[in-house]
């Protein structure tokens, strides 16, 4: 059931995507953006992992270079029965982590050194099981899809804005263009739409990888401590480095935020997380 809401959710941001480039350019841009979507989805599928690593400045690390971390993921990889993922470390102070890369047998998961410094054993393997999930799930492929696609989104409303403002849009009569007035609306509601579907894609899944590493560590107390702990830690310690097209793909989002823009988050709240690893 949630695998067909995924798909029909990466449905309708293609069809908005594609809606915009008919709203630039009628049919003709239809078509051009049908294939952007294709391209960059082709793109996302292929190196969306190298680019996000490399990013981060993530150091692969071996069993001798970091025994505990690397035996953490190579025993929970082992009780999911799935392929041992690269173990990547990242330099920086604020503790988080994620998992990237397009299926099982192609995967990363990377944490911080901060991390690594402020969680109990269990509670590190509480979160590289999530971690671990994600991957099992094709989260990380699926949400890597749905930030790309809205990124476009958001770019091509950004050119109908000036398109409408300086008339390069369709006119009214064209193919039954709205004109200046439609183009605007579909300029400021589409990358809107596109940000709360990317939102209902990443926050189901976040829920599902909370229950799925809480089973597979077997340790759900853990995991709602680590989550405690990471956030207020991600409060204090904003990761410098982070940006809003890749804080999706940590465990906790990695960039400070008010009450309001919480309410926009690609994560569900903490409380609630915290809340249902509780009640397991």
């Amino acid at each position: 059931m949630n695998q067909i809401k995924t798909t029909l959710l990466l449905t309708m941001l293609t069809v908005l995507l594609v809606a915009m480039g008919g709203a630039i350019g009628g049919k003709s841009g239809m078509i051009i953006a049908f294939l952007i979507a294709g391209g960059m989805n082709f793109f996302a599928y292929w190196n969306s992992d190298k680019i996000v690593l490399r990013m981060y400045n993530a150091r692969e690390v071996t069993r001798a270079e970091s025994p505990d971390f690397y035996g953490i993921v190579e025993n929970l990889a082992r009780k999911a029965d799935m392929p041992m993922p690269k173990v990547y470390v990242i330099p920086s102070d604020t503790p988080n982590a994620f998992a990237t890369g397009r299926n099982p047998q192609n995967a990363a998961v990377a944490a911080t050194t901060g991390i690594m410094r402020i969680l109990s054993r269990d509670e590190l393997e509480g979160v590289m099981a999530h971690e671990l999930t994600h991957v099992m799930n094709r989260d990380t492929l699926i949400s890597t899809i749905a930030a790309t696609i809205a990124g476009a989104i958001s770019m091509l409303g950004n050119m109908l804005q000036w398109a409408a403002i300086f008339g390069m849009g369709r006119s009214d009569d064209e193919e039954g263009g709205g004109g200046i007035f439609g183009a605007l609306a579909m300029a400021i509601i589409a990358p809107i739409a596109a940000m709360l579907i990317q939102m209902a894609v990443s926050r189901s899944r976040e829920f599902m990888a909370d229950e799925g590493g809480a089973k597979l560590s077997g340790k759900p107390k853990a995991l709602a401590s680590a989550l405690t702990k990471l956030q207020q830690a991600a409060t204090m310690v904003p990761m410098q480095e982070a940006t809003p097209a890749t804080s999706h793909m940590f465990i906790i989002n990695p960039l400070t935020a008010s009450r309001l823009a919480s309410l926009f988050s690609t994560h569900p709240s903490t409380e609630d997380r915290v809340a249902r690893l509780m009640a397991m």
